[in-house]
């Protein structure tokens, strides 16, 4: 398998849930308060079937009117029409948005090859209007499409592809493994969203039940260690594609470089 982080940038986001770039270099914190600071990044999966994409990012246009992130696509070397599965961990603005392309205030689907995967629970809690994390003028879009395989709890979409509903982050928050010739690839998306998360425990107040994000991320942070597992971190600051070790007490990340 071959694995690549697409970069979409750093961001500002306050409780008007707005996400604005925001570059360390030039911009500073105490200008943003009450912000938390993230950084997005979508990946893409080669395996012998598929080109798959982890979650979609903001789907910002860049100065010129273009997709970022079928830009990154493209510096990665695909083209935006090979990817073929789209696996949505869960559908906050900040993973969900680039499901479709603004192209001139109309919205159209970003992936016309791609299936995409998405808990049913999710998608009805996303039109439940109780949380302005979901933009629903997207899904309009996608159901249109007849694009969507809504996922049932826990199982599999083919015979390397597992998916298991963790909540936690969401009522019905889900992560992915994919498997391929002894390489398996874990991503946890916001239950697992930095590396630093897995070396230390905290409730984080993002998190519908942060209590349960927190022991899951202990979790599968040892299921990680035991396995071996390459995994993606959607928040990373860096080391965005790691492994997790444990020597003596101490967890430690190792980035895998391609």
């Amino acid at each position: 398998m071959k694995v690549t982080a697409l970069h979409e940038g750093s961001y500002s986001v306050d409780v008007s849930k707005k996400f604005i770039p925001f570059d360390p270099l030039v911009d500073k914190a105490s200008d943003r308060p009450a912000s938390l600071f993230i950084f997005i990044q979508p990946f893409l999966v080669e395996t012998k079937e598929d080109l798959i994409l982890l979650d979609t990012g903001l789907g910002y246009n860049d100065e010129k009117g273009a997709s970022i992130l079928h830009q990154n696509i493209i510096n990665a070397g695909y083209q935006p029409s090979d990817v073929t599965k789209v696996l949505m961990s869960h559908l906050h603005y900040d993973h969900s948005g680039g499901m479709v392309l603004d192209k001139g205030g109309k919205l159209e689907v970003s992936f016309a090859n791609a299936e995409y995967y998405i808990q049913r629970g999710e998608w009805e809690t996303a039109y439940s209007k109780k949380s302005t994390s979901y933009k629903t003028e997207i899904f309009d879009v996608l159901q249109r499409s007849g694009q969507i395989h809504f996922l049932e709890g826990d199982g599999k979409i083919n015979d390397w592809i597992g998916y298991e509903v963790t909540g936690g982050h969401t009522q019905f928050h889900q992560v992915f493994l994919i498997q391929e010739d002894g390489e398996q690839v874990f991503f946890g998306a916001d239950i697992a969203p930095e590396p630093e998360q897995l070396q230390r425990k905290f409730i984080a107040k993002y998190d519908l039940d942060g209590r349960k994000a927190m022991e899951l991320r202990t979790e599968y942070g040892e299921k990680a260690i035991l396995n071996n597992w390459i995994c993606l971190f959607y928040h990373a600051k860096a080391k965005a594609i790691s492994k997790v070790l444990k020597k003596g007490d101490a967890i430690f990340i190792e980035e895998v470089k391609g």
